[in-house]
């Protein structure tokens, strides 16, 4: 008896649990992909005083890798329903705490990019920003060994924010 009460509190939760359903979606992106198919997205050249030479070609990889990885957007070079372009505007070092000996004990890499977005299905979403994202490092390291690390970082970072303010949900 105690078998066939065990057996049925197991079905009933079961038919419980499977009523009550709760839905997620984690892609990320609300994207109406009955309006909007593709993206373009020009190369970002770097327009800052100070230039990183891989910069330019490594952030406009990895932004399109973004689309890519986490849409089913086609990514176009040119003519998309969605379109990104824009250029790296800073990359900047700043000296933080300095310390008795006049040197900086802490250094900041600060990035900033400026984008256009173009929503052709809905021209209310279009908008040109400026992202920026830092990040710093002791003064026991030298910057050319850190500045490819540090790179990936904030690159990150703000193509998280691009990828947000353009396509995701939140």
């Amino acid at each position: 008896m105690k078998r066939l009460l065990s057996i049925a509190g197991i079905f009933i939760a079961g038919w419980l649990l499977s009523a009550c359903s709760i839905s997620y979606k984690f892609n990320q992106s609300a994207i109406d992909y009955t309006k909007t198919s593709s993206i373009s997205i020009k190369d970002f050249p770097n327009m800052a005083q100070t230039i990183y030479t891989p910069l330019a070609q490594r952030f406009t990889e990895a932004l399109r890798d973004k689309f890519t990885r986490q849409t089913k957007l086609k990514v176009l070079k040119d003519g998309g329903d969605l379109h990104l372009e824009g250029e790296i505007t800073g990359y900047t070092l700043t000296p933080l705490a300095v310390q008795d000996n006049m040197f900086a004990s802490q250094t900041r890499l600060t990035i900033t990019v400026r984008v256009r977005f173009t929503n052709k299905a809905d021209s209310e979403k279009d908008f040109e920003r400026t992202f920026s994202a830092k990040s710093e490092f002791g003064s026991d390291k030298l910057f050319d060994d850190v500045q490819d690390e540090l790179c990936e970082v904030i690159m990150k970072e703000i193509i998280d924010l691009i990828f947000n303010d353009t396509v995701a949900t939140w």
